[in-house]
């Protein structure tokens, strides 16, 4: 393999390491997305109901009610099973089919049958994120391991796919605040100047994150400076929903979707914790390694 060929393999590549040291690394942002589930999970209990827009499934659905107290099952089981060490590879491996199967079943059709509309992949990009994030965390924790899991989707190979879905899926979510930008700017707090510019800053931030991402510019920085993002923005446009009284409903689901996102993304910036912040892994031609 040449040189230039060597560097285009490296781009999402992740080093050797153990199990052990792996889930190390990645306990911090393990733990916020076992956290979002749990939330979920819970909700959906409380309400016997899917996670509204984020979640939706059709109201003349048969079964519709035994349906949602079955998938609020399983956030709220694997989310706790993430936080415990001998059952977490399982648990991360059943979240991550869950939220394959929310992607497929629930936001592909949206984009089939509207392809033109940004909404729908703004749907298919938050909950991607989500499940790159608990993909990430089943490779990484079963790194070492023997099993029948396919080569692409299973220890660095699945690591490296997973962050180029992130990529991917970011533009989904930036161009969405340019589309709908009265829109965004309208969930900005109130006591925040410059409303729609900081909606199109956002908006920009996820463009640049992607782009840094796919060309291997300061990756962990790009993806360290998306999760903090995404942190800051359910932070300030739901958190303060969640002491109203009584509870809204919307207010704490859109809180804990909006943190599953950010917790998703945090777990693709930790995936990168073994580059310096300046790293030029793959750039464009001509590019270095800054190590």
């Amino acid at each position: 393999m040449n040189h230039s060929a060597a560097q285009r393999s490296a781009r999402f590549a992740t080093p050797a390491e153990s199990p052990a040291d792996a889930t190390q690394a990645l306990r911090w942002s393990r733990a916020l997305l076992a956290i979002t589930m749990i939330g979920l999970g819970v909700i959906g209990f409380i309400h016997a109901d899917f996670a509204l827009v984020w979640q939706r499934v059709p109201e003349g659905l048969p079964g519709r009610q035994l349906l949602a107290y079955l998938c609020a099952a399983i956030e709220l089981a694997a989310g706790v099973g993430m936080l415990v060490p001998f059952v977490a590879r399982r648990s991360s491996g059943v979240l991550a089919i869950f939220l394959l199967l929310w992607l497929l079943l629930l936001k592909v059709p949206a984009v089939v049958v509207a392809p033109t509309m940004e909404a729908t992949w703004l749907g298919f990009g938050e909950i991607a994120v989500v499940f790159t994030g608990a993909w990430i965390v089943w490779t990484t924790a079963s790194r070492g391991l023997t099993g029948a899991a396919p080569r692409f989707a299973s220890g660095a190979n699945g690591t490296r796919n997973a962050r180029l879905l992130f990529a991917l899926s970011l533009p989904m979510i930036g161009l969405s605040h340019f589309f709908y930008s009265e829109q965004t700017a309208a969930f900005v707090p109130a006591w925040m100047p410059w409303k729609l510019g900081w909606a199109y800053l956002t908006g920009t931030g996820s463009l640049v994150a992607s782009v840094a991402l796919l060309l291997g510019v300061v990756p962990r920085l790009a993806a360290t400076a998306e999760a903090a993002m995404l942190t800051i923005i359910t932070l300030l446009v739901w958190g303060p929903g969640l002491f109203a009284m009584p509870p809204d409903r919307t207010q704490w689901t859109g809180f804990f979707i909006s943190l599953a996102i950010a917790a998703g993304a945090w777990v693709v910036a930790d995936a990168y914790g073994d580059l310096p912040w300046f790293s030029l892994r793959v750039g464009t031609a001509g590019a270095v390694d800054s190590r």
